[in-house]
């Protein structure tokens, strides 16, 4: 599948602000300071589609992004930054939970972790919330070039036992700067959900 086309169409903090044209979503979450917006840009080979923000934890609203004219990818808010206060945090978690639960029109969540560290008790939070609501998930491990082929095996065993990944789930690592298997990731997160694959 080739993305010719990506727009961010509107931003969203509650269920009324939410597209209603019933097109198939599919949401991206991570740490605030994990690279989301980066993978989103490499992936739709846009530079500044979704906003790089120098202080993480800056994106607080749902971001909808029309690709192909097809269906969404959705950026939801970073979570997990400690700069942020008790209440900003919740109000995130509420944010990010709202979407999350009942949301026919999204089949995939794609969670992000930091392939050079240990999966956070937020990370394993999230991906618990993913699976509490029933929806198909992806772990992708970011920033992937910052790591020796040793180093992502150790990384890999990691990551799936701390999230406790069964040998059928899928997890994939990937750079935004060396943008290494970048169509098949985009194959891998969206072919089978897209109705224009060409």
């Amino acid at each position: 599948m080739r993305i010719k086309q990506s727009e961010f169409i509107t931003s969203a903090v509650r269920k009324p602000q939410y597209p209603t044209d019933e097109r198939v979503e599919i949401a991206f979450v991570g740490r605030s300071n994990v690279g989301k917006s980066s993978i989103i840009n490499a992936l739709t080979n846009r530079k500044k589609l979704a906003k790089v923000s120098q202080t993480p934890g800056k994106t607080k609203l749902i971001n909808f992004f029309l690709i192909n004219n097809d269906f969404y990818l959705v950026d939801l808010p970073g979570y997990g930054y400690a700069k942020v206060s008790k209440a900003e945090k919740e109000s995130w978690g509420k944010t990010i939970e709202d979407y999350l639960a009942g949301r026919e029109e999204l089949k995939r969540v794609v969670l992000l972790v930091d392939s050079r560290h240990k999966p956070t008790a937020d990370d394993i939070l999230m991906h618990e919330w993913i699976l509490h609501y029933g929806y198909d998930v992806i772990v992708v491990a970011t920033k992937s070039d910052k790591l020796s082929n040793n180093e992502l095996r150790k990384s890999e065993k990691v990551i799936r036992e701390t999230l406790k990944l069964q040998k059928e789930d899928k997890l994939y690592f990937f750079s935004s700067l060396n943008k290494k298997g970048k169509d098949e990731l985009i194959n891998n997160l969206f072919e089978d959900l897209a109705t224009d694959l060409d």
